[in-house]
């Protein structure tokens, strides 16, 4: 991928983990388009520090001295800030309460730190393209909550599918919580192809994410509620 036209995207990385801040710092500066403009090791120093640097995205953790990573999303990003940031979470706790708090105050996305270095860059692009990415895993738990609304009924009446067979099949194994990774693998594709297609059915179903997929699938029967651990 080539440099955008008005340059790398700057990006704050706020861990209180030293260690994940140089994995993070050589996963994005490993990216043309990516450039990491500064480091907090706490809630209040990336505040502070975004407030003074303006990156074009704030990588947040959860749990951090200070305030939190929620508080940070809400000061920099969430409802009544002037001039918001784009601020994506990254963190090891997924509770749906941190999920829902984070996406509420303006998170432009929500992923887990074991998700993998390809899904950290991809949600990055995708914040910066406008969309929202959340790690399959809690896309699949997010869903179990919207099972009950998707009746029999709903799924008897709903209009012929937009999709081509091979994109149906695509969005049920989505909706399943695979990642482009485990996609690819499973039918014999490279993970940039079960990219493209993710991205075709998105614009088919007029979806910002994979959530809208898997609650697209849900509903027209390709899959059931992911049993809960």
């Amino acid at each position: 991928m080539t440099t955008p036209p008005g340059g790398p995207t700057r990006i704050l990385i706020a861990d209180d983990q030293e260690d994940v801040r140089s994995g993070f710092r050589l996963i994005l500066g490993s990216q043309p388009d990516m450039t990491v403009v500064g480091e907090a090791a706490d809630g209040l120093a990336a505040v502070d520090l975004a407030r003074t640097l303006r990156p074009d995205l704030v990588l947040a953790d959860i749990r951090m001295p200070g305030v939190d990573g929620l508080e940070v999303t809400r000061r920099l990003a969430g409802p009544g800030v002037p001039d918001p940031m784009r601020v994506l979470v990254v963190t090891t706790f997924d509770h749906d309460d941190y999920v829902r708090t984070a996406l509420r105050d303006g998170a432009c996305g929500f992923l887990l730190k074991r998700s993998g270095p390809g899904l950290l860059v991809e949600g990055v692009r995708a914040a910066m393209a406008g969309d929202m990415l959340i790690s399959p895993q809690i896309t699949v738990r997010l869903l179990r909550n919207l099972a009950p609304a998707f009746a029999p009924a709903q799924v008897a009446s709903a209009s012929p599918s937009p999709l081509t067979t091979r994109e149906r099949e695509i969005a049920r194994l989505v909706a399943e919580g695979l990642t482009n990774a485990e996609i690819g693998e499973k039918l014999f594709i490279t993970a940039g192809t079960a990219k493209t297609h993710i991205a075709n059915i998105q614009a088919k179903l007029k979806v910002r994410n994979r959530v809208g997929i898997a609650a697209w699938s849900w509903e027209n029967g390709l899959a059931g509620p992911v049993p809960r651990e």
